[in-house]
């Protein structure tokens, strides 16, 4: 494997780029912030006013959305490096490295042309998939567009496949990844994931006991004991090489995630290949997951469910007073103020880190700039996901077992990634037009497992859910 350094900081302080960016993103719509972020002393404890601060500076005023996005890509791809090089001239400029010829493997089951998405211990189809969405809404777990979304790829089994696309799959191993469902249902997927024998050999797997086909990138310089797969960190000017070539329409799709700066660093990976396939090839759609735990402008009717369940008689409410005077009022706070309009979501987790804030956050203003630029986007806002990479974290773990006791539903991940499929495949097909402000596109399709509609602000009952969980992780 390579042993350059590939898309990189320009220092080893991972916080002094992400001040930057943010105050680079706000210099414009949000002076005053902007100030406050390069005047931030305590970054690793203060970040998360920073970041709900470049998300309440855009809303009412999709011009400054716009800027805070946009301001934001620019800063940090002004820092960020490939090499010796800054990021946006390593392809294209530098000689490559490695070259990458296609493999490709054709699945050897029927396609499945009916939706159905699993969900405890059952796979929902038909009218039991009806019922189902119909009670995530009613039960504020997922906003009544991503229902009706669902109900219209339901509706055009046709869609499933994408017929003309491809879909590459960056972080095609990862468990939110849509590459098994793509496959059940027939598409051509070019899956992108490192050259790892077991990650490598599960693709494998699913590729060939699927319908579809998938491309993956063969090795003409074997240099590992893996002849296929990429490192899209360091080896992004082949793959952009290799992807070039793929026939069909290109929906570009970032599935990466890693720990602290190197989810940072796969994602302005990511980023800079999607702006040279929308340059090289201008049909190119790109598509993001975005994180439930982040900051969110909420419309009004996800505000009155939260303010309705905060009012509502239950213990919780018999408890609450006592426990806020306890806590000196950081417990149990209510999420907004009664009829804000929209509302802000702020369901940040301290534990993620500002690295993973930045991480996502840049996919976000990626999507936001795209769409303003006439492109194919799908940008949805996945639940809460019982993945490997949260549970290892015991906080998160213990959290999320406790979390349904505060009105908020996590998922498996079986059924988030089939829920996001399903919405993806929407996005490609179905003729939506872009709303009037940013926000309000992030909104559309939310499946934000009950954190916009809860009663709580989710950090102030985050380390209750977790007490509750505890006993429900040892059992």
């Amino acid at each position: 494997m390579s042993t350059h350094e590939g898309v990189s900081f320009p220092t080893e302080s991972t916080s002094s780029t992400a001040r930057k960016t943010l105050a680079g993103a706000l210099r414009k719509a949000d002076p005053v912030g902007a100030r406050a972020v390069e005047n931030e002393t305590n970054w690793r404890r203060n970040y998360l006013t920073h970041f709900r601060r470049a998300v309440e500076a855009g809303i009412g005023e999709a011009p400054a959305a716009h800027s805070i996005a946009a301001d934001g890509l620019t800063a940090i791809h002004n820092e960020m490096r490939y090499d010796d090089v800054p990021l946006d001239d390593a392809i294209g400029t530098l000689p490559l490295a490695q070259a990458f010829h296609t493999q490709t493997v054709v699945g050897t089951e029927e396609p499945d042309t009916t939706l159905s998405i699993p969900y405890k211990g059952e796979r929902l189809s038909g009218s039991a998939l009806l019922d189902q969405l119909d009670s995530w809404v009613s039960h504020g777990v997922i906003t009544s567009s991503c229902a009706d979304a669902v109900r219209t790829v339901q509706a055009n089994p046709e869609w499933l496949r994408l017929e003309g696309d491809t879909v590459v799959i960056l972080g095609a191993g990862s468990e939110m990844g849509p590459l098994r469902a793509l496959l059940r249902w027939g598409a051509d997927v070019a899956a992108v994931d490192l050259p790892d024998v077991d990650l490598q050999d599960r693709i494998a797997d699913l590729a060939t006991h699927g319908a579809g086909r998938v491309h993956l990138p063969a090795r003409i310089v074997t240099d590992t004991p893996v002849p296929v797969g990429a490192n899209l960190v360091n080896e992004l000017p082949a793959l952009a090489h290799w992807i070039e070539g793929i026939d069909g329409r290109l929906i570009l799709g970032n599935y990466c995630y890693a720990d602290a700066a190197m989810h940072v660093r796969l994602s302005m990976a990511g980023d800079a290949l999607g702006i040279h396939l929308t340059s090289q090839r201008p049909d190119t759609a790109l598509a993001f997951l975005a994180t439930p735990t982040d900051v969110f402008a909420v419309p009004r009717e996800d505000v009155d469910r939260s303010n309705d369940a905060y009012n509502a008689r239950s213990i919780s409410k018999v408890l609450r007073t006592p426990m806020r005077v306890a806590s000196r009022g950081r417990l149990l706070q209510r999420n907004y103020p009664p009829a804000a309009n929209p509302g802000i979501c702020d369901a940040l987790v301290p534990q993620q880190g500002p690295n993973y804030a930045l991480a996502k956050r840049i996919q976000r203003w990626r999507a936001t700039t795209a769409r303003h630029d006439g492109h194919t986007v799908s940008l949805n806002v996945a639940p809460s996901t019982r993945t490997r990479s949260v549970l290892k974290n015991k906080a998160l773990a213990a959290a999320y077992a406790g979390a349904h006791r505060f009105g908020v539903e996590v998922f498996d991940p079986a059924t988030s990634n089939t829920l996001m499929a399903a919405l993806l495949v929407h996005d490609m097909r179905a003729d939506v037009p872009a709303q009037v402000e940013p926000w309000q596109d992030e909104a559309t399709n939310a499946a934000h497992g009950g954190l916009w509609t809860a009663a709580y602000h989710p950090r102030s009952a985050l380390g209750l859910a977790a007490v509750l969980g505890i006993g429900a992780l040892r059992n």
